[in-house]
């Protein structure tokens, strides 16, 4: 189903949710910067968010596997207007998260189970506001792909009563080291960190995931998720362009009981590379991906 910020809740909504069966997750998918539903050339209802396959990039709610009978689950794109300036679509992007908490606590309330998130750069932003406004409960596993927010408002979202409750995968990539870079200049000075190292301190609800990390990539295939090998110099796309993260994500989000933290945590390397070890690595380094 679609929904955009400025529809608020819906009776079609609630009704959907109110008819799962006993199992069945709620996923709301997050685009990120320059999507607009406002504008049909941007609409990301047409693009990444389609409920129908796609050939120039991928649907993910089919990814998902949330594209076939109710039953199987319900998939919410949620549109926001995240387009202009960096800084603008910023601030709009905090006031989207405290309006999906509403929404988010509502769905929990009458469908009686928490709701999954699963949000892409500024998506990532407006997932962890929703995640420091919620009601306690509502918010079960919140994925965030290459999350373009820093780490004082993650901890932040973390303390609140939802970030109590919510479990954390951050997905990051060194792929994505001028992206955070370019963020915290344009929006910090430099003064404070983006999440593509995780957060300063660790928490028991949060786990990283490098995808463009061979140890990482092993792990996955042994837990079950063979993913495509190789990198780029530069990308801000592959956490949902990556053959095989899909796989992971789905069972991650639907299944939450089949892959828990600490099993995560127990086969995943616990030190990120360091930053710009994919913009200055040599091109043998890169594999089949590189761009």
């Amino acid at each position: 189903m679609q929904l955009n910020a400025e529809d608020g809740m819906t009776a079609g909504l609630l009704q959907a949710a109110r008819a799962l069966p006993k199992g069945a997750p709620i996923v709301i998918m997050l685009h990120g910067y320059r999507y607009s539903p406002t504008n049909p050339a941007h609409d990301p209802h047409r693009h990444i968010l389609s409920p129908v396959p796609l050939r120039h990039t991928t649907s993910w709610p089919c990814a998902l596997g949330l594209d076939g009978p109710a039953d199987h689950g319900l998939a919410i794109g949620f549109g926001w207007h995240a387009r202009g300036r960096l800084r603008a679509a910023y601030d709009q992007a905090g006031r989207t998260g405290q309006a999906l908490a509403d929404v988010v606590s509502r769905l929990a309330r009458v469908s009686g189970r928490p709701v999954g998130l699963i949000g892409h750069s500024l998506g990532g932003r407006v997932a962890l506001q929703a995640v420091q406004a919620a009601d306690a409960g509502s918010i079960g596993r919140v994925i965030l792909l290459n999350a373009a927010e820093f780490r004082d408002t993650a901890a932040t979202a973390l303390a609140r009563p939802a970030g109590r409750h919510a479990e954390i995968i951050n997905v990051t990539a060194r792929e994505n080291d001028l992206f955070d870079f370019a963020l915290e200049q344009l929006l910090s000075r430099g003064k404070r960190r983006a999440l593509g190292f995780g957060l300063e301190t660790q928490r028991p609800n949060w786990v990283d995931l490098q995808i463009d990390a061979e140890a990482t990539l092993d792990a996955l295939d042994g837990l079950g998720f063979p993913t495509e090998r190789g990198a780029r110099r530069l990308s801000h796309w592959t956490p949902y362009l990556r053959g095989g993260l899909f796989d992971f994500y789905r069972a991650a989000l639907c299944h939450p009981w089949a892959l828990p933290l600490g099993l995560l945590r127990h086969n995943l390397p616990t030190r990120p590379h360091p930053r710009w070890s994919r913009l200055l690595a040599p091109p043998a380094a890169l594999g089949a991906m590189r761009a």
